[in-house]
């Protein structure tokens, strides 16, 4: 064989071995490729969606909680409030409630000095009629007598 028929048998045979590779093993390896690659980037895509989706859910985190210290704080507030006004409340009744007493006792000493000047009046009256009978010597009315004692107690 000549040197010519071996270098045409190579060349056919190196031909038909680069169209064997690019039919049955570069095309479906470069499409094995083309689909990693594919995987790949929606994977990295997904990534970055996550990452941007974890910075969304951070940021409405602190503003719940933002928002939580805020109506904490309110509600501590408003406590504190009504705290304030239990205890002012309490206290103007307490002061209503010591007022009625001091009036109520302010009124029963009233009515016992009534009571004691009353019956002091008494008591004087019936010692001047006592004294008016020692020293005229006989019994005086007190009944026909009793303006004129009424002045004279008032005068005491």
């Amino acid at each position: 064989m000549s040197i010519n028929a071996t270098l045409l048998i190579q060349i056919i045979a190196f031909v038909l071995l680069i169209w064997f590779v690019n039919k049955v093993l570069w095309g479906p390896l470069s499409k094995l490729m083309e689909e990693r690659q594919k995987k790949i980037a929606d994977g990295l895509s997904a990534a970055e969606k996550g990452k941007h989706e974890l910075e969304l859910a951070e940021q409405k985190a602190k503003e719940v909680l933002k928002e939580a210290k805020a109506q904490a704080q309110n509600v501590l507030s408003q406590a504190e409030k009504r705290g304030s006004e239990i205890v002012e409340d309490a206290k103007v009744k307490a002061t209503e409630e010591a007022e009625r007493i001091k009036a109520s006792a302010q009124a029963e000493i009233e009515q016992e000095v009534s009571r004691a000047r009353e019956q002091l009046r008494k008591e004087v009256a019936t010692i001047a009629v006592s004294g008016a009978e020692k020293i005229l010597g006989k019994e005086v009315n007190a009944a026909a007598h009793n303006d004129m004692l009424e002045a004279l107690v008032k005068q005491i």
